[in-house]
């Protein structure tokens, strides 16, 4: 049996790879702020429900977080998977048109919370026995270009690219492999917005090409099954119409 934990599991890119994970034998701990949508997601795992655990956690809150680890840690007896996924963005705004507290809003939700959870997981897989474990963040297209009135998230999916580099050099001496998945354009709540149409550029607004979050479940899986002599260092799965190379 392995054991993995998933953030902001009840919808979305959470939710598909979470189910992927339990439908492929593996427990699966899932996190995220709404109890609901987790016991949601574990419904629709079927017949793999019972090896689903749902935590009630806000990843921003470092108490939050430990509190959730140390129930994983203590209900499953070590981790072998982390997936950072959970994270939020805010509505397109120029720079002096974010507010304070929406730039810590997003800050503690996509930087600072995939901290916490990555150092949690980072503990238990070093000292556990056998020792190591994978860790896989959730980056984002975003890391490489921004959209206009991105600001908040793309400067923190820029920071993942970081987070994720120091934390895989930093695994070596442990077995614990990090990777980072960058994904455009997932059919999600989260980009309903793109299908109907949103600003580029040039200025112009239209809609953009998004792909099944089946895909990305796949592309995840081939990540996550890796021995852990093999790492997929970075990884881009996107729409093949969007509008990213080139010049549109």
């Amino acid at each position: 049996m392995k054991y993995a934990a998933v953030t902001g599991a009840g919808s979305g890119i959470g939710r598909a790879c979470a189910l992927a994970l339990a439908r492929a034998g593996w427990s699966v701990a899932l996190l995220g702020r709404r109890e609901s949508a987790l016991q949601e997601t574990a419904a629709q795992a079927g017949e793999a429900a019972a090896r689903c655990l749902p935590i009630a956690c806000d990843v921003g809150q470092e108490e939050q977080v430990a509190a959730a680890f140390a129930r994983i840690e203590s209900s499953f007896g070590r981790l072998d998977l982390l997936f950072n996924n959970a994270g939020i963005g805010l509505p397109g705004q120029t720079p002096d048109e974010v507010s304070g507290a929406d730039w810590r809003r997003i800050v503690d939700a996509n930087l600072n919370g995939s901290f916490y959870c990555l150092s949690q997981a980072f503990r238990i897989m070093r000292h556990q026995q056998p020792r190591g474990g994978r860790i896989i963040n959730n980056g984002s297209i975003s890391a490489y270009a921004p959209r206009p009135g991105s600001i908040g998230y793309t400067a923190t999916k820029h920071a993942i690219s970081g987070l994720t580099r120091a934390a895989a050099l930093d695994g070596r001496a442990f077995d614990i492999a990090v990777g980072q998945i960058d994904i455009g354009n997932a059919a999600s709540e989260m980009t309903e917005r793109m299908a109907a149409g949103i600003l580029q550029a040039d200025g112009s607004v239209r809609a953009e090409a998004r792909m099944d979050l089946a895909c990305v479940a796949e592309a995840f899986m081939t990540m996550a099954s890796l021995p852990l002599s093999a790492n997929m260092l970075f990884v881009n799965v996107m729409a093949t119409k969007m509008p990213f190379v080139g010049r549109g």
